[in-house]
Order: C-alpha cells, then structure tokens, then sequence
C-alpha cells in the first residue's frame, strides 16, 4: 500500500471529526485552565489537568458515538481511554514545559506557561487522535 493511500485512510471524515469534537472540548476545557491559571491563580499542572478531565468526559462520549462510531460496552476500553489520555498528557505538557522553557527562559514564567500550555495542546491532539483510533476505539479486528 502506497504511503498516500495509508495516510488518507488514517487522516479521513473520521479525523475531521475528531477535529470537531477537539474544537468543542477546546472551547470548554482550555477556558477551564486559563481561567484557573490567570485568574484563580491555581498553579499550571492543576490548571492543565482540570483541562483535560472536563474535557476527556465530553470526549469519551462524542469520540466513541460520533466520531468512531463504536457501540462497545466494555470497562477495558474506557481504562484504554484513560491510560491514553494521561499517557498523552503527560508527554504533551512535560514535553512542551520543557522545550518552551528551554527556548524562552529570558521571558517571566506566566509567559513561558502559557505558550507551554498551548503548545501541549497541540502535542496533545495529535497523540490523542492516534491513541483513539488505533487503540481505544479500534474497529474490531483491527488493533
């Protein structure tokens, strides 16, 4: 199979999809966290989480019925989905602290937090689309 062929198999209507359903979770949970961390001055991990457990909710269930259309019922797949949303970020906001950081350490920390965390937004969505389509909600057969 030809490189282009697998590619628009893997970047389908399925990942416009996942793209809206991103764009709803992005509205709801990245107020959440700047909310938290600009005004409630909560710190940035609590603030970043908060993101991505009201988020990760609305997305379990907008990802599994309309995105993957995936009917099944099962404690092991929501425990996928939640091993894959912690794995990805982990890796997402650790990697984006850490480069960001690295890159701006002239600017103040409020600067350098809030580039990281839309950074790791970014990192974020895209580890997450994989782990939800190729893990998480598999069509059967196909894992």
């Amino acid at each position: 199979m030809k490189i282009t062929d697998r590619l628009k198999q893997i970047f389908d209507i399925k990942f416009l999809k996942f793209l809206l359903v991103g764009l709803i979770n992005t509205v709801v949970g990245a107020g959440v966290m700047f909310l938290l961390y600009n005004v409630a001055h909560c710190g940035y991990w609590f603030s970043s989480a908060c993101n991505y457990i009201v988020g990760g909710i609305v997305s379990f269930f907008l990802n599994k019925y309309f995105t993957f259309t995936n009917h099944e019922k099962s404690l092991k797949q929501i425990i996928l989905f939640i091993l894959n949303l912690l794995v990805c970020y982990v890796i997402s906001y650790l990697l984006a602290k850490k480069a960001v950081y690295a890159l701006l350490s002239s600017q103040s920390e409020k600067i350098r937090d809030n580039i990281s965390m839309l950074i790791g937004m970014g990192l974020y969505t895209i580890l997450n689309y994989f782990g939800q389509r190729l893990l998480v909600f598999a069509a059967k057969g196909k894992k």
